[in-house]
């Protein structure tokens, strides 16, 4: 999938590296700390511009980090979010990282439907735990008022 059409925005023509960003600035944008932004870079899923020890972010790095914090919220890895992000530059191009991200989706839709209905057997059994332990402890406080 395009990054830019993953994240909403369209692709614009012969923009994508005229503005740059500060770390500061994506960090601001994106409510995250510098480290989590560098964190990303040492992964391998940022690359900024290096003049001297400054770091410059292009378009392109905004983009990125837009779908790594999105594919974070959705629960992937980094690693599956490298693999959906890479996918793009593969021979395979947009349709098989659309393939690969539909895959990644049913996957997760998995998990969270059957954390789903694990929680809802805890909720049930500690309800059930609860009563018990109600109706001892009424029992019990009826007995010592006696």
């Amino acid at each position: 999938m395009h990054p830019k059409i993953a994240t909403g925005e369209r692709p614009e023509q012969d923009q994508s590296h005229s503005i740059n960003f500060s770390i500061g600035d994506l960090a601001q944008e994106f409510g995250i700390t510098t480290r989590t932004i560098r964190y990303y870079e040492q992964q391998g899923l940022l690359d900024p511009e290096r003049h001297g020890i400054q770091r410059l972010y292009q378009r392109r790095d905004k983009i990125r980090l837009k779908l790594i914090l999105r594919g974070k919220r959705l629960g992937f890895s980094l690693v599956e979010i490298a693999e959906m992000i890479a996918m793009y530059d593969a021979e395979s191009g947009e349709i098989g990282q659309l393939h690969y991200f539909l895959e990644r989706i049913d996957d997760r839709k998995q998990r969270l439907i059957q954390q789903s209905h694990d929680i809802e057997q805890t909720l049930a059994a500690l309800s059930r735990i609860e009563q018990g332990c109600r109706e001892q402890l009424a029992v019990l406080e009826q007995h010592s008022r006696d």
